[in-house]
C-alpha cells in the first residue's frame, strides 16, 4: 500500500489519532513495536491560527516516529487551508482531515463528524486544502451521521474526487459514538466500489491479531488503524503482525517486561510534560486499561491506588509489588 510515495508494504497496521493519547512519546513507543503510520492528537485549526500554545506544541515531531500524519479538525475553510499550511511548515508526512470525530464540544459545533451534516462544506475543505499544500491530504471519517444516513459509500468517492490520497473509515455512526460493534460491512463496500482508486483504511474494534487478519482478509482494506486497543498496550502491533505472518497468538510477555513499559511510558509523559504530576495524570487512561493488570483477582482496591498515586516513586512501588501481592493470570 502507498500513500503518494510513501510505502507501507503489505497489510500494513496505523496508530489512530486520540486526543490526549497519541502525543510524541506514545507514538514512539508504538513505533518501536512496528506500528507502520502514526497520528497526532486532533489539532484545532482554530486554535493553531490563534498561536494557543498546547496546540502547536502537538506539532512535535520526531524523526524516529516516521511516517507521521498531523490531523486537523474545524468547520471554516479559509481556518484549515491555514491551518493546513501551518501544519505543512512542522514537516508531517501526511495531513490528515478529521471529519470524524463524535465528541460533543467537537461535532457539536459543526467540526469532525459534525461536518457529516454538511457535506457541501466538508468537501469544500478537502478540496481547499488540497490544492494548499503539496503534502499528500488524507481523511478521516464514519459511516454517516446516523442509522438513516450511513452515506460513506458515495462520500469517500467524492473525497477522492476532492483530490484526497487515502481515506480512513471508522465503522460507527456519530450517533452511535463508541457505543455497539463497528460496521465493516460498509468499509467493506467502499474497497469494493470499482471507481475507488485511493488507499481505503479501515478503523474500529480491531484489537487483536486474529481480527487484524480478518478485517484485511474479509473486507479487502489497504491498511487496519488501531485505536482504543493500542491505549496501555503500544506491544500490540508487535501481537498483531506476529500473528499475521505466522497464524498464532504471540506468547505473552513476562510481567516484569510489560511493567517496565509501562514505567517508562510514565517517565517519557514527564518528561514530555515537564511535571512529575501531570504526567503521571495524563499516564492514568494508559494505567486504567492496560492488559498488564486484566485477570488480577481482587485487584481492585490496588487499582484504585495506581490511579491515585501522586509521585514515581508511589507508583512504581505499587508496580513492583503486585506480582508478591498476587498470583498473576499468567
Amino acid at each position: 500500500m502507498k500513500i503518494r510515495d510513501i510505502d507501507f508494504g503489505e497489510r500494513p497496521l496505523f496508530l489512530a489519532p486520540m486526543e490526549d493519547v497519541t502525543d510524541p512519546e506514545f507514538r514512539l513507543l508504538c513505533k518501536r513495536f512496528g506500528v507502520d503510520m502514526v497520528y497526532s492528537e486532533f489539532v484545532s485549526a482554530e486554535a493553531l491560527i490563534r498561536n494557543v500554545k498546547r496546540t502547536e506544541q502537538k506539532l512535535t515531531i520526531h524523526d524516529e516516529e516516521r511516517p507521521v500524519a498531523i490531523q486537523i479538525y474545524g468547520r471554516e475553510a479559509d481556518a484549515m487551508v491555514e491551518a493546513a499550511r501551518m501544519v505543512e511548515a512542522a514537516g508531517p508526512d501526511v495531513i490528515d482531515l478529521n471529519f470524524g470525530c463524535p465528541v460533543k464540544k467537537v461535532a457539536g459545533k459543526g467540526a469532525g463528524a459534525g461536518m457529516l451534516r454538511d457535506i457541501p462544506k466538508l468537501l469544500e475543505i478537502t478540496r481547499e486544502v488540497v490544492k494548499a499544500v503539496k503534502l499528500p491530504v488524507t481523511v478521516k471519517t464514519r459511516l454517516g451521521w446516523d442509522e438513516g444516513s450511513k452515506i460513506i459509500v458515495e462520500l469517500a468517492e467524492a473525497i477522492q474526487d476532492c483530490g484526497a490520497e487515502a481515506i480512513a473509515i471508522h465503522g460507527r455512526t456519530r450517533a452511535q459514538m463508541y457505543t455497539g460493534e463497528a460496521d465493516w460491512t460498509l468499509i467493506g463496500a467502499v474497497k469494493d466500489n470499482p471507481r475507488m482508486r485511493i488507499p481505503v483504511i479501515g478503523n474500529g474494534d480491531v484489537t487483536t491479531g486474529r481480527r487484524a487478519e480478518e478485517c484485511f482478509t474479509r473486507y479487502g482494506v489497504d491498511a487496519v488503524m488501531v485505536g482504543r486497543g493500542a491505549i496501555g498496550h503500544p506491544w500490540v502491533f508487535e501481537e498483531m503482525k506476529h500473528y499475521m505472518r505466522t497464524g498464532e497468538e504471540m506468547p505473552r510477555h513476562p510481567y516484569e517486561w510489560e511493567a517496565e513499559i509501562i514505567k517508562e511510558h510514565v517517565l517519557s509523559s514527564i518528561e514530555w510534560l515537564g511535571d512529575e504530576r501531570r504526567g503521571i495524570v495524563h499516564s492514568r487512561r494508559h494505567i486504567a486499561v492496560t492488559p498488564t493488570f486484566k485477570g488480577i483477582d481482587h485487584f481492585k482496591p490496588t487499582r484504585i491506588a495506581l490511579l491515585r498515586a501522586e509521585t514515581t516513586e508511589e507508583l512504581f512501588g505499587i508496580i513492583d509489588s503486585i506480582p508478591k501481592k498476587f498470583e498473576l493470570p499468567w
